[in-house]
Order: C-alpha cells, then sequence, then structure tokens
C-alpha cells in the first residue's frame, strides 16, 4: 500500500469519526499517525533520491529573503518584474515559470530578495508537479507572499494554506507555548498550568506512544489542541509571516474593494497596472521586522546610505559585530550608541546592549 493511499485512508476515516469527548483520544492518534506519514511524503526514507531540482534553490543574498507563492497566471512574475525591474518570462498561458526566478529591491537601505516561485498546484505536498522543491524553498523565506486572483481568492487561499500547511509551514501563527523534554526512565510527566479544553493525559500518552516516547516531561503553558502538541513533537516547523496579495483589481469595482481591505494581512494590488506598490512595500518592511543600524566612523558624521541591516531579536552590538565580521567582537572595548535604545546620547554601552531602529554606533576597540 502506497503512502499516498494510506493518508487518503486515514483523512477518510478522520472525515467519518464524529467530534466529542469520547472520539478525541481516536482522533489524536489518527493525526499523529497522519503527521507521521506526511513527514516520509517530505523526506524519503533511505535511497539516494533523485537528487535536487537543476537550478531550484537560489544562494540567499541581502538581509532579507521573501518567496512568492500562488497557482499559475495569478500575477506572480508580473509583481516581480515590476516590483524588481527583473525580467521573469510573462505570458498568458499557465506555468511560463519553471524554476525559481531571483529579484533584489532596495527598499529603506535594506536588501531584500524576491523569489518568484513556479506555480503551485494542488497536491504539491504528495510530490505533484515541482510542488516539493517550491515548497522546499519557501521554508528558507523570512516572509511569504501570497498572491491570489481577486475574482477567485478564497478558494485558492485554503488550498495554498492547506498545500503549506502539510508542509510543516505554519503561516501568521506563533509556535505553540509547550514544553517538551525527553529523557531516560521515568515515564511521561505531564502537566498543564491552565485549563485544556482538547488534551488530557490519555490523549497525550497515546499520541506520544505513536512516536515510540515513553518518558518525557511535558508542559502546557497555553491551551493545546492535539495539533499543536505534535508540531512541537517533529520538530521541524517553521513560523513565518505572510502577507496575502489580491491581484488583477483592476477587474472589480470600487464597493468589492472595501470590503477586501477590512480582511486581515491582506493588500489588493494590480501588478500590471502597478497599482498600490507602496502600500505593499511598506506592509511588507512592517512584517520583516528589521532593525537598521547606522555606522559612524570617529570624527566624522555617520553614514545614512547604507546601514547595517539585523533581524528582529537579533540587535545586540554582539549580533551587530558579528554580522560585520566574527573577529571584530574580540577587539572590541567598548560601543558608543546614539538613539532611542539608550538614556543618554551618546552612551557607553558593552556586547549585550540592545539596539533599535535607526540608531547610530560607533565601536571603540581595545
Amino acid at each position: 500500500m502506497s503512502l499516498l493511499q494510506k493518508i487518503a485512508e486515514i483523512e477518510s476515516e478522520m472525515a467519518r469519526t464524529q467530534k466529542n469527548k469520547a472520539t478525541a483520544h481516536h482522533l489524536g492518534l489518527l493525526k499523529a499517525r497522519l503527521a507521521k506519514l506526511k513527514r516520509e511524503l517530505i523526506t524519503p526514507k533511505g535511497g539516494s533520491g533523485g537528487g535536487p531540482g537543476e537550478g531550484f534553490d537560489v544562494a540567499k543574498t541581502g538581509d532579507a529573503r521573501i518567496g512568492f507563492v500562488g497557482f499559475p497566471s495569478v500575477g506572480k512574475s508580473t509583481l516581480l518584474s515590476n516590483l524588481a525591474g527583473v525580467y521573469s518570462e510573462v505570458a498568458a498561458y499557465e506555468f511560463t515559470t519553471l524554476t525559481t526566478v531571483p529579484g533584489v529591491i532596495r527598499y529603506k537601505g535594506a536588501k531584500i530578495q524576491l523569489l518568484d516561485l513556479p506555480g503551485i498546484i494542488e497536491g504539491a505536498k504528495d510530490g505533484k508537479g515541482r510542488g516539493r522543491q517550491v515548497i522546499a524553498v519557501a521554508r528558507t523565506c523570512n516572509l511569504i507572499l501570497i498572491v491570489l486572483d481577486v475574482l477567485k481568492p478564497l478558494g485558492h487561499k485554503k488550498l495554498i494554506e492547506h498545500e503549506l500547511e502539510g508542509f510543516g509551514i505554519r503561516l501568521n501563527k506563533e509556535p505553540p507555548n509547550i514544553g517538551f523534554k525527553k529523557k531516560d526512565k521515568g515515564g511521561i510527566n505531564f502537566t498543564a498550568t491552565c485549563a485544556q479544553s482538547e488534551l488530557d493525559g490519555e490523549t497525550v500518552k497515546s499520541i506520544l506512544s505513536e512516536y515510540k516516547i515513553h518518558n518525557a516531561d511535558l508542559t502546557l503553558r497555553s491551551d493545546a489542541t492535539a495539533d499543536d502538541l505534535i508540531d512541537v513533537v517533529e520538530g521541524n516547523r517553521v513560523y513565518i509571516p505572510c502577507i496575502y496579495v489580491l491581484n488583477k483589481i483592476d477587474q472589480i469595482s470600487i464597493e468589492e474593494l472595501d470590503v477586501i481591505y477590512k480582511i486581515p494581512h491582506c493588500v489588493p494590488i494590480s501588478a500590471h497596472h502597478r497599482w498600490n506598490f507602496d502600500d505593499v512595500l511598506e506592509r511588507i518592511w512592517d512584517y520583516l521586522h528589521l532593525v537598521r543600524i547606522y555606522t559612524k566612523p570617529k570624527g566624522q558624521l555617520p553614514d545614512y546610505t547604507s546601514p547595517v541591516v539585523l533581524q528582529d531579536g537579533k540587535t545586540s552590538v554582539d549580533d551587530f559585530c558579528l554580522k560585520i565580521h566574527k573577529n571584530l567582537i574580540k577587539e572590541l572595548k567598548y560601543a558608543l550608541v546614539w538613539g532611542s535604545s539608550v538614556k543618554h546620547n551618546p552612551q557607553k554601552v558593552g556586547k549585550d546592549h540592545v539596539m533599535e531602529d535607526e540608531d547610530v554606533i560607533q565601536l571603540v576597540k581595545k
């Protein structure tokens, strides 16, 4: 029996089973089995396989990486070529783009790499089309732009989300607040710091035993679902922010546009007429959470043209030094910082000081 048949069988059994307290245990087991089979689909066991697709993943350049995901012919290539001035072949038939086309834009001093990924089709997560490689590249992005056709958005949105979820990509979600630690002996120690609506000791044990884990410490710090627990145990999930770009708004009325603007994480544009591009760029900037740090040589004015761009959460002086050169931190005596992260301008700080957007820094060596 092939993997796909097994998956279809479990999915049909889940659809047949009623959801209530008595069946929660059984459903949890089925979900765990499903997650295991799906993982085998993405990373086939043994064998050298066919090797990666030719020219698929692109070298990472710039400060952040954005993937354009969508069905064929929704205007991903038009959007890319109009944003970045890169020529990605554009035509009116489906599947024009066959491999990844990279482009780079400069925005607010940051270099952002844009990747035009080939059209995803239904069943990409089961290895149809170039789907598996497309989604593997999507996993490495800092932000995913899902490009949708405004005339048929919701059906497409559900399908694409389903494909990405099947690949362990979670969109606009925080990692579940679950502490999980394997150990050698002592059974399963299960504690919940708040009321659980779905998981109980029995269900947790059955899900963990499906993964052949019989000794572990598990702490639930939020009301978690069986899916959250499986995500934590699998451990290969990536949490990526996502913006839905609704293309081809030149084909709808103003009233419909007003409705679209109320959908969260959504930006309507027209790639062909270049409408509303500044809104897209501004939204991209918000979601990437990049921090710009300007450098100041001693006795000169700060260089405001080329900032050093750091990822949010990694903005200490230490991270700044590593970004420039790994040996720089050994020579650092202290740093002078001007900006919103310090009380005095300038202020002497050590390597653990956390900087904010548009701070100015001057390094003093030993």
